[in-house]
């Protein structure tokens, strides 16, 4: 099924998406992803202005990792994915939240496609730090 197109009308600013994309890449620490990664798309795609990509270790933990981030993007921003595909199977997980998109790969499923090397030109932020709910708990 092709892509919708944004949303016609004024776009959310920069910070509040980078913020939102910031937080999924998070909520994905917080359920054990591994190889968390924000590629900023602004500059090189108008597809999205962020790619949230990580992976899990089977499709029971994809799926995980998907579910957790559609629930708490919605409880703090009150906002749902547009589209998701690949929930069935867990291979790879895409939630299409318009400007950001979060993919959940199987190791190899992530190898194969290549986001990052296919996007080589976005400048590309690894997320290292405490999850999500942690950092909720502490009032950041």
């Amino acid at each position: 099924m092709p892509r919708a197109k944004r949303p016609a009308g004024p776009r959310k600013p920069n910070k509040e998406v980078e913020e939102q994309a910031l937080f999924a890449g998070r909520c994905c620490l917080g359920k054990k992803a591994e190889d968390v990664q924000i590629l900023d798309l602004r500059k090189v795609s108008d597809l999205a202005d962020f790619f949230v990509v990580c992976e899990g270790y089977t499709d029971i933990h994809v799926r995980s990792v998907a579910e957790f981030v559609i629930d708490e993007v919605e409880k703090r921003f009150n906002s749902r994915p547009n589209h998701v595909e690949g929930m069935e199977n867990g291979r790879w997980v895409l939630l299409d939240y318009f400007d950001y998109v979060v993919h959940v790969f199987q190791p190899e499923a992530r190898r194969f496609y290549q986001l990052e090397r296919l996007w080589g030109d976005a400048p590309a932020r690894k997320i290292e730090d405490e999850p999500a709910a942690a950092a909720e708990s502490k009032g950041e």
